[in-house]
């Protein structure tokens, strides 16, 4: 027998199964029977054959050898190459080949895919078995994910199994049709002969195992050819080969579970512990999870009660997810119980577990503490709700079992929430908020047949959107109908649309398994349905939805759950039909050979959904089809008419479902429905009636009658009539708003059923209204009518019971009693007391009687008629408009006697208010008995709580009038307890219950008693407390007496404010205002109105009554450009219904030709324009204002010379304007000393051209520039180098073009002249160098430069202070930019400080020198000549002159010689000589008449320079006698 390729090709689905068939088929002929032959594989059974038929069947198989098998799956491999090329699935390739191709004797055959040259190389004369079968055992379809998964892979599997074997099963039946009449003649015989066969021939023997061997290496030949050719074909889902376990095991032992799983690509395996992943890092070394060799194992160590749960492998690869389970059951000894080691994660053992076998408590009481509230989240957030759970009696080994709901459904463990129990606490934690977790919230706590539950709403708002104004997120997307064709998904409407209308939403499917969304639909539908298509048949997906509006799109919705593309009529078929890839029974069976059948038309065709995007159609199946598979085809035609078109045609229907899109809206169509199988195509079904495209679900209506409730301090209850005619109603969303604030927001993010509502997380003491709309499929209704507004404060219950119940008097027969008010007054005033009594008979109380009938408003009460002596207790309820509250406790006894003590008794009702760090009030009534005298005052004393009673001590020396007392000087954050005693003639009582403790603090959100001064005048003292309790209410007083009734006053109280207003403030209201919060703890403030404050504060309303508007800037005028005169004033604000009223000489005037009128209210600037000032225009102007009641004025007084002056600016602004039209000087013409000490003449100009000239002149003569203007920075300038005396004069400066000129003049004669040079000087003074010294050959030089000199610039120098008088030794002088001051020959005198002053006619500037000290070794180290020549010398001719003479130097001065001023070359006739550096000689030899003349000697070194000169004269004695007697005959001729 040999193994058909068809069954090759799918050894991946059950290849263990189909190798044990053959070997079992193969084993057949080595088997001796007596009855009936039945052969065993696995769990399946094949029913009883003869020997005869096994041998036909023998026969048929050997048709085929092994070299054809081989040629036959080559060929098969081409054509799956072809498939897969071409984007078919194995399944596919399946239903349309196997059948046409295998079976050459069948009547009819499928249209292949294969081409006519690829169907002519297939086998064409091979026969192959049918089996066909019922499977025995078989799951039913679950909800769950992961069995939704694996019922996908089961269905995909078993499907192609089954194509396979109808497609087949007529190639089988055919070879089998002409055998089976010759079979059924030689039946009986054959049966006789088997029964009685004992043994095989030899021969058949050897030809069977032949075969086998033969058999066995073709297939595994065949097998590596086909997984060479292509992996795809071998993918397929995971399979476990080997389950998981379950597992009993004992408290410490260890546990393991093992599992093998096979698939293509290689399975990823998760071990689950209910439902939640195993996290080996987050418990180290409890879990060990390890994978060798296809073997998954999961070790638990050191087992537990916690890890008693149920376990679960998850096996995915990309073909798909399949899960196996066990469970893990840890078991306790029944000895000592070991309390360390128990914690109660267990919730899911049975209640019988403990309670059963020992019978433990018969009733349990189950208590909540520390529980959750009502709770407010954000998507994307984490939450945990918890309470702590108290049962009693407590039994160690039994715990309770923790159940979670939400809107009454129970919450299961899962990727989004998690629930824990501690063993005392339960939590539910959500790891990522949905709005899809908002709800109401119940836990409930079972033990045995008793159980509790607490329930609170948990709100989950809107995640930020990432777009500013795009939608919220749409909720609850799920899959309300699949098939293999397409998956209708729905989704819920946010409540939030981002402040647009919705346009629609888009769809996203992701497959599961992968990360990659894609948009399924291009525009946005409105509609909250929409049917995915383009979907692959068994594929598991999930999806997501996005609103878009104007604004953009927002943030995708939560995913759905995994949803398989699978038909339900299939998944309804695998109920009854086999599961071959997994377990069950295989019955195999021949079956005879079927004709083709034409399937008929469908039927009970309609339209279930219609919408404008899509329409839904949905038939059965017809019941005549044969046992192959069929096909639908969709028609359409236009109503009215019989032009049916084809819907799909590019791919067939392969469900009885239909969705139908690209219809034209508002169009009219009908459907029909053909059936298509192989044998051909069906007759149509009949029409559906008419369907116009468009939404049949109307939006519903708006709800009405919206009633709001209240119901806590933040909360409101919002009922609601329903929306009439509302079809498919998914709900309703309800919003609210501050009164006033035009602000919306919504109260619920998941739409609520029903038609009451309670409204959270609310203000308390605001007044909000609501309104509600419904929501479908289709949309949002419209919104409800607003509802009337509601304060939100607690709904009015009855009062707390009173407390501290005493005895203030008693008499003979009656008693008075007192006490304090209760704690909550329930939301209302209360209105009044009842007090009961009962009589006390040696300490058994008797039956409770009334004492009052009518309600008593005080808290205190006289009961009349009693018993004297007699004991009595007492209780009191305090009633309000909810009704009578709960009595309070019983009071102590109390004997009716008379009192006869003389002091007065204790005062009541005493309470404090206006805590603060240093201070408080304390307040009291009167004592009721008052003694035997009236009472005259109090004493009120204080002591530290914790202090003994010997530490009280008085507050006031002397007793107070008054029944409060402002308590000073205590101690921040000590605790105290006061108390107060009445005192009269006969002495002090005694005192009263204690006040306190009280703590000094100022709490934070304290605040004081504030006045306000209205717009009107009105007087008030408003006070807000944010510490106000849902019963709290404001009581004022005045001097802590309550100012109810007070005609002079009102009171308003709203919310957590309160304002008391005064009509009419006057002398009479001075006092202590007060306001006490009740059901706090003293929480209170006060204000003094004093005289003085009196007078501050009628000043305040008088001016608020009468007000004026406040001016910053009076009326002013001011000059603009073009000589307009701008009046103007500035008020501090001006609101938009300022009028202004122009007035001129007592007229009012207005906006025209001659006056233009402005006024800026954001800067509160009045303005008015006037072009011109002309003389009619002088006079008085005011601006009168008026702004709701203020009014206000400004006013100008334009007269006389003022007036004239401002005329005259005005007209010399036009002309300006006129002259500046054209080319002008910015800036006239001025003048500059430069650094240099040059003169700078400089003008600006402005609306110049390139053809404007420029022309400078002085003196009305033109000066030639020898450069251009260039006007690029729009500065002309005139330089003057060395500036003088000359340069005085008138310059001038021209502007011209064709536009006009214009011209600057500067005057620089006279004082403007000596202003430029004492400017000029300045600066020469300021160009001043330091003084330097330089010795000369007279002396020493000091002298200093300037930029250049002028005669204008005075010069004078002075020595140690003094001017110096300036002679032939010391001179001073200029010699180009060189001032100096020449000293010959100086001597010691002359050291000292030096000093020139340079006077530029205003201000002297000095340079200073010192030639004093070390700092001037010129005059001693100078080389000068000491002593030793003469002036003359003279000489007879013929003789030698000797001169010798001494130098001084340091350092050594350098000698030479002059002869007339010239240098002296020393020769043989004259010589000269230095030695010494300190002894100079001079010598001539011979003196002759030539060497007469002038000769100096010359000294010289680094400090200075000296000549010293000498005369030599010759004479000759003949010549001498010659002219003396010349002389002397001379004198004689005179004197004759």
């Amino acid at each position: 027998m040999s193994l058909p390729f068809y069954q090759k090709l799918h050894q991946h689905y059950d290849s263990s199964y189909r190798n044990r068939d053959l070997r079992t088929t193969m084993s057949q002929y080595q088997q001796e029977k007596k009855s009936s032959a039945i052969y065993t594989h696995g769990s399946t059974a094949y029913s009883s054959r003869s020997s005869a038929a096994h041998r036909q069947e023998s026969e048929a198989f050997s048709l085929a050898s092994a070299a054809s098998y081989q040629q036959q799956a080559s060929r098969t491999a081409s054509a799956y190459d072809y498939g897969y090329s071409h984007g078919l699935t194995d399944s596919s390739l399946m239903l349309e080949d196997y059948s046409s191709k295998l079976s050459p004797q069948a009547k009819r055959a499928k249209k292949s895919l294969l081409s006519g040259e690829e169907k002519e190389n297939l086998p064409s004369d091979y026969m192959v078995p049918i089996f066909s079968g019922r499977q025995v055992h078989v799951s039913g379809l679950t909800d769950t994910e992961e069995e939704r998964i694996k019922e996908a892979a089961a269905y995909i599997a078993q499907r192609n199994l089954l194509a396979s074997e109808e497609g087949i099963m007529a190639s089988k039946q055919s070879a089998v049709s002409k055998q089976s009449s010759a079979v059924s003649k030689q039946s009986a015989s054959t049966l006789h002969q088997e029964e009685a066969f004992e043994k095989k021939s030899r021969k058949v023997a050897i030809r069977e195992k032949a075969e086998h061997l033969s058999l066995t290496k073709t297939l595994e030949e065949t097998e590596a050819f086909h997984r060479k050719l292509n992996e795809d074909h071998l993918l397929h889902a995971p399979e476990f080969v080997i389950k998981p376990r379950s597992h009993t095991v004992w408290e410490k032992e260890n546990v393991k579970l093992h599992c093998s799983v096979s698939g293509w690509p290689e399975p990823r395996l998760t071990w689950y512990k209910n439902q939640v992943p195993i996290n080996v890092h987050a418990n180290p070394g409890k879990y060990i999870i390890e994978s060798r060799y296809g073997m998954h194992t999961l070790e638990i160590n050191a087992c537990d009660f916690e890890d008693t749960a149920q376990y679960r492998a998850s096996a995915m690869n990309v073909k798909g997810e399949l899960s196996a389970y066990a469970s893990v059951v840890v078991k306790r000894y029944k000895g000592e119980f070991d309390e360390t080691r128990f914690h109660a994660g267990v919730s899911t053992l049975p209640l019988s577990f403990a309670v059963t076998p020992y019978g433990y408590a018969s009733k349990f009481e189950i208590h909540f503490d520390d529980k959750f509230d009502v709770s407010f989240g954000r998507e994307g957030e984490t939450m945990s709700l918890g309470c702590r759970v108290v049962i009693t009696p407590e039994i160690k080994h039994f715990q309770p079992e923790i159940q979670w709901y939400r809107n009454g459904a129970p919450v299961s463990p899962s990727k989004w929430v998690q629930t824990h129990w501690s063993g005392d606490r339960a939590t539910l934690t959500f790891s990522h908020l949905n709005k899809e977790d908002e709800g109401l919230y119940t836990i409930r706590v079972r033990m045995g047949d008793y159980y509790e539950q607490y329930s609170a709403y948990v709100f989950v708002r809107d995640a930020d959107a990432e777009i500013e104004g795009a939608p919220a997120s749409p909720l609850d997307v799920v899959s309300l109908d699949a098939n293999k064709d397409y998956i209708i998904i729905s989704w819920k409407q946010p409540a939030v649309d981002g402040g647009s209308p919705i346009l629609g939403y888009f769809i996203d499917k992701c497959e599961v398994g992968t990360d990659s969304w894609s948009q399924c639909n291009d525009t946005p539908v409105k509609f909250a349905r929409f049917p995915v298509t383009g979907l692959i048949e068994g594929r598991s997906y999930i999806f997501r939805v996005r609103a878009v509006n104007k604004n953009g799109i927002g943030l995708p919705s939560r995913v759905s759950e995994p949803v398989a593309a699978l038909d339900p009529a299939e998944k309804a078929r695998l109920k009854s039909r086999p599961s071959a890839p997994w377990t069950g029974q295989i019955i195999v069976t021949e079956e005879e050979p079927t004709e083709g059948i034409v399937p008929g038309p469908p039927t009970d065709l309609s339209v279930t959904e219609a919408t404008r995007s899509y329409v839904v159609l949905s038939w059965k199946p017809p019941r005549q089809r044969g046992h192959e598979g069929i096909l639908y085809f969709v028609e359409k035609c236009d109503a009215g008419t019989e032009n049916w078109q084809r819907v799909n045609t590019e791919l067939p229907v392969k469900s009885p479902r239909f969705a139908l899109f690209d219809l034209a809206e508002g169009k009219s169509y009908r459907f029909r429905v053909r059936c298509s199988n192989s044998a051909g195509v069906g007759e149509p079904s009949e029409a559906t009636e008419v369907t116009v495209v468009g939404d049949k679900l109307d939006i519903p209506k708006p709800p009405g009658k919206i009633i709001p409730s209240r119901n806590t301090d933040t909360s409101v209850i919002v009922s609601w009539e329903e929306s009439k005619d509302a079809k498919e109603l998914v709900g309703y969303y309800i919003e609210s708003s501050v009164v006033g604030s035009g602000k919306w927001e919504p109260c619920n993010n998941n739409p609520v059923k029903g038609s009451r509502f309670t409204c959270h997380g609310l203000a308390t003491g605001q007044s909000y209204i609501f309104r509600v709309r419904a929501v479908n499929a289709a949309g949002l209704s419209e919104y409800s009518q607003d509802s009337e507004a509601i304060e939100v404060k607690a709904a009015i219950a009855a009062p707390s019971p009173p407390c501290d119940i005493t005895c203030l008097e008693s008499f003979r027969d009656s008693m008075v009693l007192g006490w304090k008010q209760p704690d909550k007054t329930g939301g209302a005033e209360i209105t009044g007391y009842y007090v009961n009594y009962r009589e006390v008979i040696d300490g058994v109380p008797g039956r409770w009687r009334e004492a009052n009938i009518k309600a008593v408003s005080d808290e205190a009460y006289k009961i009349s008629n009693l018993k004297e002596n007699m004991v009595y207790q007492f209780q009191v309820a305090a009633m309000n408009i909810a009704g009578l509250g709960v009595p309070s406790a019983v009071s102590e006894c109390f004997k009716c006697e008379e009192w006869t003590i003389a002091v007065p008794g204790p005062p009541h009702n005493v309470k404090y208010s206006e805590v603060r760090k240093t201070s408080l009030v304390l307040q009291w009534k009167p004592p009721v008995h008052s003694g035997r005298t009236p009472v005259t005052g109090y004493f009120v004393d204080l002591k530290e709580a914790n202090a003994k009673d010997d530490q009280w001590r008085g507050l006031n020396k002397a007793a107070i009038k008054n029944t409060y007392l402002r308590v000073q000087g205590l101690q921040e954050g000590v605790s105290y307890v006061l108390r107060v005693r009445a005192i009269n003639q006969a002495g002090v009582g005694k005192p009263s219950d204690l006040a306190g403790p009280v703590v000094a603090e100022t709490r934070p959100g304290t605040k004081e008693v504030v006045v306000n001064v209205d717009d009107d005048g009105v007087i008030s003292l408003n006070f807000e407390c944010d510490q106000m309790t849902p019963n709290s209410q404001f009581n004022w007083s005045k001097d802590y007496i309550p100012t109810e009734d007070s005609p002079r006053l009102d009171i308003e109280s709203k919310g957590n404010k309160t304002k008391m207003t005064f009509k009419d403030l006057g002398m009479e209201d001075l006092g202590i205002y007060s306001c006490d919060v009740t059901d706090t703890d003293g929480i209170g403030s006060s204000y003094l109105i004093d005289e003085e404050e009196l007078k501050r504060l009628l000043a305040l309303s008088q001016e608020h009554k009468f007000p004026t508007v406040p001016v910053k800037s009076e009326l002013a005028v001011e000059i603009l450009e073009k000589g307009q005169v701008r009046f103007w004033m500035q008020a501090e604000k001006l609101s938009a219904n300022t009028k202004v009223t122009y007035i001129f000489n007592d007229k009012e005037i207005f906006e025209g030709p001659k006056y233009k009128m402005h006024i800026d209210r954001n800067t509160g600037i009045i303005e008015m324009f006037m072009e011109k000032l002309q003389d009619e225009d002088e006079g008085t102007y005011t601006f009168q204002l008026q702004d709701g009641k203020a009014t206000g004025h400004s006013t100008l007084v334009l007269i006389g010379d003022v007036y004239k002056k401002l005329q005259k600016e005005a007209e010399f602004q036009r002309q300006e304007w006129i002259r500046k039209q054209g080319p002008h000087f910015a800036e006239y013409l001025s003048w500059e000393v430069t650094g240099e000490c040059n003169v700078l003449l400089k003008c600006k100009v402005a609306n110049i051209k390139k053809e404007t000239h420029i022309v400078w002149y002085k003196d009305e003569r033109e000066i030639s520039v020898d450069e251009k203007h260039d006007f690029k920075d729009g500065i002309c300038t005139l330089l003057i180098t060395e500036f003088s005396k000359k340069d005085a004069g008138i310059y001038e400066v021209i502007l011209k073009d064709d536009r006009g000129k214009d011209k600057s003049r500067l005057k620089l004669v006279d004082e403007a002249f000596k202003e430029l040079m004492t400017e000029v000087c300045k600066t020469i003074a300021l160009s001043a160098t330091d003084l330097k010294i330089q010795s000369t050959a007279e002396g020493i030089r000091l002298y200093s430069f300037v930029t250049y000199y002028v005669d204008d610039l005075k010069v004078n120098w002075s020595h140690n202070g003094t001017p110096i008088k300036y002679t032939d030794r010391v001179k001073s002088g200029v010699t180009g930019e060189q001032i100096w001051l020449q000293i010959n020959e100086p001597t010691p005198n002359d050291k000292g400080k030096y000093i020139m002053e340079l006077f530029d006619g205003k201000t002297g500037h000095q340079k200073m020198v010192d030639l004093s000290g070390q700092e001037t070794p010129i005059l001693a180290d100078r080389a000068r000549v000491v002593g030793g020549l003469p002036d003359v010398v003279t000489i007879q001719e013929g003789k030698a002159l000797n001169l010798t003479c001494i130098v001084w130097g340091d350092p050594t001065p350098e000698v030479s010689w002059l002869k007339n001023e010239k240098p002296l070359v020393p020769d043989d006739h004259c010589s000269v000589k230095f030695e010494a550096g300190k002894t100079a000689y001079f010598t001539i030899n011979g003196v002759s008449t030539a060497d007469s003349g002038k000769y100096g000697l010359v000294v010289k070194n680094k400090y200075g320079s000296e000549i010293s000169d000498f005369t030599i004269s010759v004479f000759i004695p003949e010549e001498e006698a010659r002219k003396a007697t010349e002389q002397s005959q001379k004198g004689n001729k005179k004197s004759k």
